[in-house]
């Protein structure tokens, strides 16, 4: 994924809470990586955060779309910082378009 080394490279990579949680969760992980993750900004809920995400996750619902609750923290973290997402994942783009969720392959 070159544009996480372009992110990580210049300074700019941040992370949702949940990201890091399930970054962490990996019993594999290496220690010097997850040193690394522990140090990278994090994407601190603001006010109204879980209204906002719960809002959300009801949009992508009502639309039929697959709206895992992971993936919403992660998506509205994201919309609340103004940042795009950097993944391969393609369930993200039910947050994307009208909802304000910038994806980075």
């Amino acid at each position: 994924m070159a544009a996480v080394h372009d992110i990580l490279g210049d300074g700019r990579a941040c992370l949702p809470p949940v990201v890091l949680t399930e970054l962490l969760s990996d019993p594999k992980l290496p220690k010097r990586v997850a040193d690394i993750l522990e140090r990278l900004p994090m994407l601190e809920p603001k006010p109204g955060f879980w209204v906002r995400a719960g809002a959300l996750r009801a949009k992508a619902i009502a639309r039929k779309r697959k709206a895992r609750l992971a993936d919403t923290l992660i998506a509205q973290s994201c919309i609340d910082a103004g940042v795009n997402l950097v993944t391969r994942d393609s369930d993200f783009r039910n947050f994307t378009g009208t909802d304000g969720l910038g994806i980075l392959p």
